[in-house]
């Protein structure tokens, strides 16, 4: 495998699995005695142009994010269309699905690692810029997030 596959090492975001976002929100918010988010809605389809293994996909999640310093916490609550998410939730339950990374050249970055038996999962966009979910379970025992945001 080669090395130093992301250009970075720095994790900006852990992703948990759960199965009710509203009433998990508040027990991270109580835990840490913060404001509970709330939670926001991705994209439909047409916006989000989300992918999955391949193939356009109307899958769409509750997320909630808490900013923690360096690092950002999400709660992805998702639908019951075919997503990395749905997948994940009913083979593993709730829990961490994904670390993060912000990453510049995703088209790059995911050539890189699917030539490195790394292969992508699910992509999409988002409001400033896109997501790539890579399966490195079998190697890291984690799925990787790549977050590459829009240059300003």
């Amino acid at each position: 495998m080669e090395k130093n596959l992301l250009g970075t090492n720095f994790i900006t975001q852990i992703g948990i699995l759960v199965h009710d976002i509203e009433k998990t929100s508040q027990a991270y918010a109580d835990f840490f005695g913060v404001n509970n988010p709330g939670w926001s809605l991705t994209g439909a389809r047409d916006v989000a142009q989300t992918e999955y293994r391949g193939e356009p996909s109307e899958a769409r999640a509750k997320l909630a994010f808490f900013n923690m310093g360096s690092l950002q916490l999400e709660l992805i609550e998702p639908d019951e269309k075919p997503s990395t998410w749905r997948e994940y939730l009913d083979e593993h339950g709730e829990g961490p699905h994904h670390i993060a990374f912000k990453i510049e050249g995703m088209r790059d970055k995911v050539t890189t690692l699917e030539r490195n038996q790394m292969p992508l999962l699910q992509k999409g966009e988002y409001t400033g810029g896109r997501y790539a979910y890579i399966d490195t379970f079998d190697t890291l025992k984690v799925i990787v997030e790549l977050l590459e945001n829009d240059k300003k």
